[in-house]
């Protein structure tokens, strides 16, 4: 069960502190990024409670009928499964999910069309690529294999946490919305500032830095992330 105070806080405090999509990565031991999400508009930045919703089988149907439910503030990961690199959706839907859903921004695991509006209205998207060809306005049968692909994608990211901007987008899974995960991301924006500080001000170089992390001799208030 997720702890709603604790994750409103917790995208509360990455907004406040544009906590970047690399910072939350190295905070999960280098892991939690969706490989192959790339930003539509560059100096995007955006972070919210994740919701999933999908099309299935060269169609985008489900999308439709699932995007009535999204919320004010809310990260929408829109899934492709069995969608042969056709493109999930357009304008329109984009325009209706961050316009008039007011969602904070769309995560595409898969192709969009419309790539000159999209980027003509700054929309806040992440998606695979484009392609001009999008799916079919029609409803299909799920398999079993569809079922259980979207029970497995709805466990991992709906309530999760996700961080986007331009170097991709990471995921902080629901069991990570803990006090002590809320202490390395408040630790990490902590340690940018010192390394920064010793390659600028001490001017060290980035070995006795990053790797010898000599200034955690000088100050026991960091830890190391990496162990």
């Amino acid at each position: 069960m997720v702890n709603r105070e604790l994750q409103e806080k917790m995208v509360k405090y990455i907004k406040m502190n544009r906590v970047s999509s690399t910072q939350v990565a190295d905070c999960l031991a280098k892991t939690g990024a969706i490989s192959g999400v790339k930003q539509v508009n560059s100096g995007m930045f955006a972070s919210g409670v994740c919701r999933y919703i999908y099309g299935h089988s060269e169609s985008n149907w489900t999308i439709h009928e699932q995007a009535r439910e999204i919320l004010p503030g809310e990260i929408v990961v829109i899934d492709g499964i069995d969608v042969q690199d056709r493109a999930l959706f357009g304008e329109l839907v984009a325009k209706y999910i961050i316009l008039y859903k007011m969602a904070e921004g769309i995560v595409a695991l898969g192709n969009l069309r419309d790539a000159n509006d999209l980027i003509k209205q700054r929309y806040a998207v992440w998606c695979y690529g484009f392609n001009p060809i999008g799916c079919f306005n029609e409803q299909r049968d799920e398999s079993d294999e569809v079922k259980l692909i979207v029970k497995e994608h709805k466990d991992y990211y709906d309530g999760a946490i996700a961080i986007c901007d331009d170097t991709g987008v990471t995921i902080i899974p629901k069991d990570k919305i803990t006090d002590d995960f809320f202490e390395r991301l408040d630790y990490i924006e902590k340690q940018e500032d010192i390394w920064f500080n010793c390659i600028d001000f001490r001017k060290w170089d980035t070995y006795d830095t990053v790797c010898l992390k000599k200034y955690l001799n000088e100050d026991e208030t960091f830890i190391d992330l990496e162990k």
